[in-house]
């Protein structure tokens, strides 16, 4: 059941009246899924691993970023560069090796979610955006799993669990109960728009770590049915009860087939989202030649050949695309190039979720693709 090393690391909550070892073997035997390895997710996955849930997955396509430390401390500058998920699990695995985790470097889709959520037994909501915060919501109700949600802005903070099953047969509010559709929160933006300060997504975090806690090992009062508010430049903390109205809307998934053709994109973005441009090499020498100008980017890191410097692109390794936002230009057509394609892609989706750049293009295939073809030369 228990090692005599799990027995002294655990030993602390051994001794609590109302946990003691029925919950620990209930931690052990845990199945959490942390959608978002961010400002939220870190301390959840640092406290929830350091409390022996037994199997913890986590769900990030990012990569860490230099402007992530002040809020992401489950990373160090070593880490900059490196995908979230490997160094979030090569950091966990060091705190307790006793747990197992599951990465998934991908980005959570409508293809995806529900295959991945229905391994687990709690889902938690760290993520920054609201098209995936609403497709997390859905798969959550879809696929029977409790939500455990967080969301920060600038000084303040929000706790709430959703879609719990209170009892039997009865499931708590879901986060549509409180923001029907993107419209209703849509004043709101991401850490990169307004800011956050830094100590925030820790306590928030934290909080949500212990509903984690307390679902799995069926104790005390989950935050069901009420948002928790946090002030951290007055340190007030408020609970509000969260209003139920009869129905979400039949435009809403609800089963695998709706959600799976479901525009979660479309639907958060009021008309602005944008899909990434791609151009063949052929189509980009093509663009050279008529004589504009056209700002090439380069987002691979400074080592990596060939260095392709006929085409005197600016360097902008992916990690530092956020920090130096401000040398791309808006007015002119961007070229964005790394060596397969990959991570010119993410770099175009941050600039254009994030900054309101509607002017790249992504070199499809890279440079890999330019020396396996015919045209170079």
């Amino acid at each position: 059941m228990f090692s005599t090393e799990e027995i002294t690391r655990y030993s602390r909550h051994l001794l609590l009246p109302s946990f003691g070892i029925d919950g620990q073997e209930k931690l052990k035997n845990g199945r959490v899924l942390v959608v978002g390895a961010g400002g939220l997710g870190c301390p959840v996955l640092q406290y929830l691993t350091a409390a022996g849930v037994g199997h913890i997955g986590i769900v990030d396509n990012d990569i860490v970023a230099l402007s992530n430390l002040q809020r992401q401390v489950l990373y160090t500058t070593h880490d900059i560069g490196s995908t979230k998920v490997e160094a979030a699990i090569s950091r966990l695995s060091q705190q307790n090796p006793n747990i197992h985790f599951k990465g998934f470097p991908v980005r959570l889709t409508t293809d995806n979610a529900l295959d991945i959520l229905g391994n687990y037994d709690v889902i938690v909501d760290g993520t920054d955006n609201f098209a995936t915060r609403y497709m997390v919501n859905d798969a959550s109700v879809i696929t029977g799993r409790p939500m455990v949600y967080g969301s920060v802005h600038r000084f303040e903070g929000q706790v709430a669990v959703f879609n719990f099953n209170e009892n039997e047969g009865q499931r708590g509010p879901q986060y549509r109960h409180l923001f029907p559709d993107a419209t209703s929160v849509d004043a709101i933006r991401n850490c990169s728009e307004n800011g956050v300060l830094g100590i925030l997504p820790g306590i928030i975090g934290m909080l949500q770590a212990n509903e984690v806690i307390k679902i799995i090992a069926d104790i005390g009062e989950v935050l069901s049915g009420k948002i928790l508010t946090v002030n951290a430049l007055n340190l007030s903390i408020e609970c509000f009860l969260i209003d139920t109205p009869g129905s979400i809307g039949p435009e809403v998934p609800n089963t695998a087939e709706t959600f799976k053709q479901y525009n979660y994109d479309l639907s958060c973005s009021n008309n602005t989202f944008q899909t990434i441009k791609n151009i063949s090499f052929s189509a980009f020498k093509q663009l050279l030649s008529q004589g504009q100008f056209v700002q090439i980017i380069d987002v691979r890191e400074h080592d990596e050949l060939p260095r392709m410097a006929e085409w005197n692109a600016v360097q902008i390794p992916l990690g530092e695309i956020r920090e130096r936002a401000i040398d791309i230009s808006k007015e002119h057509q961007v070229v964005i190039f790394c060596q397969s394609g990959k991570r010119s892609q993410r770099a175009i989706k941050i600039l254009q979720e994030e900054f309101q750049y509607n002017n790249l293009f992504n070199l499809e295939g890279g440079i890999n693709s330019i020396f396996n073809t015919a045209v170079y030369g």
